[in-house]
């Protein structure tokens, strides 16, 4: 599904990502961890064309992410606030983005209905803009709105930080039905090797840029992440 073709980032003489091949097939649910620094968001930054590499390029789906437009109709993805509009409410923003993605108002309001238990009755209804909403609560709206218009491939940058504990619970059973019962490839980054141990059935390691450890998730791979990281 995405293919990593040579693929480097510099800003002036400082590499911060070299990755010669990465292949993540259709339906995988991938964990990306690292140190800070490590390269995670850079990669999902390249991954979404939000920034350009300094060589090679990513296929998503056979499109080349840096020429074509055509991949974003069924790839979707919440990696910060900056992805919200602060100045709507969070139904104001899931119908905007029902709209681009081709949802009429009543497909959007049976998908988000879908989600009250992972709002916790603090999302809709509330008459609020996302701007005044707390940190945790617009990661819940920017994940929910990733998932409006069924797209194929879903990008979340550090998920669970900022979610008390149920909503990490219910956040982790979402991720596991969209891999395991709807086929939609689904990459995660995250500094908790717990939770991404928990819902990854592959988890790569970036250390300054390049990868170090590329695992099939297994009862002993939590404790081998922690062994590479206190090391």
């Amino acid at each position: 599904m995405i293919t990593t073709n040579n693929i480097s980032k510099k800003y002036g003489t400082n590499e911060v990502l070299n990755i010669p091949s990465l292949d993540i097939p259709k339906g995988q649910s991938f964990g990306l961890v690292g140190n800070n620094g490590a390269g995670k968001t850079t990669y999902f930054s390249l991954v979404l064309d939000l920034i350009k590499p300094t060589t090679g390029y990513i296929d998503n789906n056979n499109i080349r992410v840096d020429e074509s437009e055509d991949w974003k109709p069924f790839t979707s993805a919440f990696i910060d606030e900056t992805f919200l509009i602060g100045y709507l409410t969070p139904e104001e923003y899931f119908y905007f983005i029902g709209e681009l993605r081709g949802q009429n108002k009543a497909d959007v309001d049976t998908l988000v209905a879908q989600y009250e238990d992972f709002f916790h009755g603090e999302i809709t209804g509330q008459k609020k803009y996302l701007r005044d909403l707390s940190k945790g609560n617009q990661k819940k709206a920017g994940i929910v709105a990733a998932l409006i218009g069924n797209p194929e491939v879903i990008v979340l940058d550090e998920p669970f930080a900022n979610l008390d504990p149920t909503t990490q619970i219910r956040l982790k059973g979402i991720i596991k039905d969209l891999a395991e019962t709807k086929g939609v490839t689904i990459l995660i980054s995250s500094h908790d090797l717990m939770h991404v141990t928990d819902v990854c059935e592959r988890i790569v390691v970036l250390d300054q840029g390049k990868v170090v450890k590329d695992l099939v998730t297994s009862e002993a791979t939590l404790k081998e992440l922690e062994m590479h990281f206190s090391n």
